[in-house]
């Protein structure tokens, strides 16, 4: 039988990775798992979840129904674990770990994407001031830590710290307080482990280009538009040059390809020279230094560039907008209808064991994919569906 600490022997790991042999182990002490490290099993337990699978039907930009080829959570989710596993391989970072990590990030994001959750956390603020908001990561761990329910001696997936910390990359402190150890460096100060911060940049090289790969397919974003910002253009002059009589759709594909592969050369790079002028050597160090996953100045300024196109042309585009306004609607809709009268809830969401009945209401419309949220608005408020 192959040991944890003999797999990560055969990744030869930098000094400052994350090593499940090391690990701070799981809430619920467990024998260790057989051939496959305790982050393997992280990862697996992630995968098998109801929430992982809900994912297929959770918006990007666009909403699932808008389009069969448009990204949805689960294939940002399992983008975002190929990137951050190809950085991890060359910083010698636990690819293990950092799969993990990349796949549970978005696991308590609501439907409709960004406008579902903003609606929330507006429903939370209205419903119950005092009780912590609505924030996606913070309801990833929450998935991962109570709302899973698939094993006999535990709440959740009992995860292990490492993957849990990475999880909650952002958290406001009134919440670290209520977290313990894994929300600790939102009080104290101090980074994460390399995995977790690699994992947010791959999370932003991910969502960047991908959402330029949509915009361009929906026709809401024009080439000449991307080729006017210097990063964008100058890989697409090159794949220009090289192939002149090469298809319009396969000239875009190639540029993309070239941009993800030039911002994960860059993030190494630019790591590797930080972690050398902080002169980290173990994890510890790198709990203690300044951020130290990070592209380089150029590139960062030529990605908000960028951004900023995205933010102006796509995700601002009336279309965009009327179908998110639309959909923080329909999320506004039903937390207040199941918020004035819980027993417009299935039975067992009616009972909420300690939370707050705001919370509970909270947990299960996050929960909702977005064709089954657009189903229930459709029961409660059309007259058509008696």
């Amino acid at each position: 039988m192959r040991s944890a600490s003999d797999h990560e022997a055969g990744m030869q790991l930098a000094s400052y990775a994350c090593r499940a042999s090391n690990s701070r182990g799981r809430a619920v002490a467990e024998p260790p798992p057989r051939d496959r490290s305790d982050y393997q099993r992280d990862r697996d337990r992630i995968v098998h979840c109801g929430a992982f699978r809900r994912l297929e039907y959770k918006t990007q930009v666009f909403l699932n129904h808008e389009g069969d080829l448009f990204r949805t959570r689960l294939t940002h989710s399992l983008e975002v674990a190929q990137i951050a596993r190809s950085i991890a391989r060359g910083l010698r970072l636990n690819e293990d770990l950092i799969e993990s990590i990349a796949l549970a990030h978005d696991l308590g994001h609501t439907p409709f994407g960004h406008a579902g959750q903003d609606a929330l956390a507006a429903c939370m603020r209205a419903r119950d001031a005092d009780g912590g908001g609505f924030e996606h990561n913070l309801q990833s761990l929450r998935v991962v830590d109570r709302l899973e329910e698939r094993y006999a001696a535990f709440d959740g997936l009992n995860l292990t710290f490492e993957t849990r910390e990475g999880i909650l990359k952002h958290c406001s402190r009134r919440n670290a307080q209520r977290l313990g150890d894994v929300a600790a460096r939102f009080l104290q100060g101090g980074q994460p482990s390399l995995e977790a911060q690699i994992t947010n940049l791959a999370d932003e090289i991910a969502y960047n280009n991908h959402d330029i790969d949509d915009g361009l397919r929906s026709g809401l974003l024009e080439l000449d538009e991307l080729e006017a910002v210097p990063f964008f253009g100058g890989h697409l002059h090159a794949v220009r040059a090289a192939f002149p009589k090469l298809a319009p759709k396969r000239v875009v594909a190639e540029t993309i390809r070239r941009m993800i592969a030039a911002l994960i050369a860059d993030l190494i790079g630019a790591t590797e020279a930080r972690i050398a002028d902080a002169g980290v050597a173990s994890l510890d160090d790198v709990r203690a230094a300044p951020p130290l996953a990070a592209f380089s100045a150029p590139v960062r300024e030529q990605l908000s560039a960028l951004q900023r196109l995205l933010r102006a042309q796509l995700y601002r585009h009336p279309q965009v907008v009327r179908s998110t306004t639309k959909a923080a609607r329909v999320l506004r809709e039903l937390f207040d209808a199941y918020a004035d009268d819980p027993r417009l809830l299935p039975r067992e969401h009616q009972a909420v064991d300690g939370r707050s009945r705001w919370r509970g209401v909270a947990d299960y419309v996050a929960g909702m994919t977005d064709r089954y949220a657009i189903r229930e608005h459709r029961k409660l408020f059309s007259v058509q569906d008696w």
